[in-house]
């Protein structure tokens, strides 16, 4: 899976608190956890600050694909965690059932992770880089005032922005 932005996020999700963080967006404020994670990446690894008319752009390239696929996998997962069935083997075979279908959920996600690559390097290629840790923050603050959530949720974010600039530096890309 050759992708800059699917490298950089499995990185940044997989630094703790970073997991539980994203996730917390997820659930309370509605937040799509692969453009919280393009924000921190277009931020950190490239210096660009969006605008609110480029999260929304963004965010309307991967709305159906985030509804109709991403979401539909992920509940279709979270049901076979709850349902009750009737014996050992039905439930081995649901348990292994709902293994593939996080797979699948995961490669749903890394579809929409391309999407929003190809986005960003169409849209973005001319635009003047700045100070990653200023984008970073830029960035997470203008796409939760576009999901309607107030600028003190910011700190709900400051572990994936932290990730995001410590993976940005290790990488040493040029994302200032």
């Amino acid at each position: 899976m050759g992708s800059r932005f699917w490298g950089f996020s499995l990185a940044v999700y997989g630094a703790e608190p970073v997991q539980s963080e994203c996730l917390a967006l997820q659930d309370r404020l509605g937040l799509d956890i692969n453009l919280v994670l393009f924000c921190a990446f277009v931020g950190a690894m490239r210096g660009i600050t969006l605008t609110a008319a480029d999260i929304a752009a963004a965010r309307a390239e991967v709305a159906d694909w985030h509804r109709d696929i991403v979401r539909s996998l992920r509940a279709a997962r979270s049901h076979l965690k709850t349902i009750a069935l009737e014996d050992a083997r039905t439930t081995e075979a649901a348990a292994q059932l709902r293994t593939r279908v996080k797979e699948i959920e995961l490669e749903s996600e890394y579809v929409e992770h391309l999407v929003l690559e190809r986005w960003a390097d169409a849209q973005l290629a001319e635009r003047p880089r700045g100070e990653a840790r200023e984008a970073v923050a830029a960035n997470l603050q203008t796409l939760l005032e576009s999901y309607g959530v107030g600028r003190e949720q910011l700190a709900n974010a400051e572990h994936i922005a932290a990730a995001a600039l410590a993976h940005a530096a290790s990488r040493d890309t040029g994302g200032r």
